[in-house]
């Protein structure tokens, strides 16, 4: 199969973790007799740098002619004082929106040999595997009107929450389908005793379970959701939410099972899907060698089971970070008292010849 590709590596970490999810897909394509065709292009704090645009019209063009995208990270505080429409995150926001990228898909695992890495105990941790679902392109991240307007010293900001029933429905469906493939629970958070968003969602997500009798569904407050998720993580299958929500649940779900830099992402619904992990560009690190690739090249295992339908090669990556893991390979932000962490390149190598193998087997 041919996986033509479009890599854009961002900012800060983005280019160093990328770079070893590239070369984990290069070894996928040799050990599984794919051919990888690869574009790079700019996007965030780099196309500004280089174009004065988060988004240039290339970077669409190459994006949408391609199978899919694998994203490195979009961010840097050198553009914190530009206005809004020329920040880095407009130009993640606005790529999501081109490529009608509606479904964020956010698993969150807690690798058995991870297990003291989390905060929490041991056995409040073992056995989680969350799959939250986010909406991602409604809310007040693209609502209208949006502004801040007054005179210094009175300013007043508004953003608007609006969500149509024909955008509930359709997330509702894709983690509805999810739960159908895995323990059939899905949990609708919002916060329906405040928002009227949130009543309306509650409501359309009541009415497309009646077309999973299989499927389990509950709902929670967002509050007493995320506190449920530190007091028993690994009763959550999976969690439906809106945008902004799902965006701090599923960054509270990487500190319960050990570190933002394990997450991976998929953003799909539209013709090409977006892949990329979670952790943002922690310009604080970016250039030591010191990040952590597997949230990066778990999302490339992800880009290979939605955009292509691979679940042997996806399977494969997962399995072979799981090995490298029980090898007790760690990350700074994984290493404990006594344990020697490795480079992300190292990492990646790990990662690398772990599939070679589990290939070669």
């Amino acid at each position: 199969m041919l996986l033509k590709l479009t890599i854009l590596p961002g900012d800060g970490i983005g280019p160093e973790v990328t770079e070893q999810a590239v070369f984990v897909l290069q070894a996928i394509a040799d050990a599984f007799g794919h051919r990888l065709q690869l574009q790079q292009k700019n996007i965030g704090g780099a196309a500004l740098a280089a174009v004065e645009d988060p988004l240039p019209a290339d970077t669409i063009q190459a994006c949408l002619s391609s199978s899919a995208v694998l994203l490195g990270a979009v961010g840097s505080p050198a553009f914190d004082h530009y206005p809004n429409h020329l920040r880095p995150e407009a130009g993640l926001l606005r790529l999501r929106r081109e490529l009608g990228a509606y479904a964020n898909l956010r698993p969150a695992i807690c690798f058995p040999a991870l297990e003291d890495c989390s905060p929490l105990r041991a056995d409040l941790v073992r056995g989680t595997d969350i799959m939250i679902v986010r909406e991602l392109l409604g809310g007040l991240y693209f609502g209208e009107p949006r502004s801040i307007s007054g005179s210094a010293g009175s300013r007043v900001a508004t953003n608007t929450m609006t969500y149509g029933e024909q955008a509930i429905a359709r997330i509702a469906r894709i983690a509805f389908d999810l739960a159908a493939k895995r323990r059939n629970k899905v949990l609708s958070v919002d916060k329906a005793n405040v928002l009227e968003c949130s009543r309306l969602w509650r409501e359309v997500v009541i009415r497309c379970a009646k077309d999973y009798p299989g499927v389990q569904l509950s709902h929670m407050y967002v509050d007493s959701a995320a506190m449920s998720l530190v007091q028993r993580p690994k009763d959550f299958d999976v969690v439906l939410t809106e945008n902004m929500f799902g965006d701090i649940l599923s960054d509270q779900a990487g500190g319960v099972v050990g570190s933002l830099g394990l997450l991976a992402s998929a953003s799909i619904g539209g013709p090409v899907g977006l892949y990329e992990p979670v952790h943002g560009s922690a310009p604080d690190i970016a250039g030591k060698g010191i990040a952590n690739p597997l949230g990066a090249i778990l999302s490339a295992a992800l880009l290979l089971r939605h955009s292509f339908q691979l679940e042997r090669e996806a399977a494969c990556i997962e399995n072979a970070v799981s090995s490298v893991l029980n090898q007790g390979a760690r990350t700074t932000d994984l290493a404990r008292a006594g344990q020697t962490p490795v480079s992300a390149s190292a990492m990646g190598r790990n990662v690398v010849e772990a599939v070679k193998k589990s290939v070669g087997k």
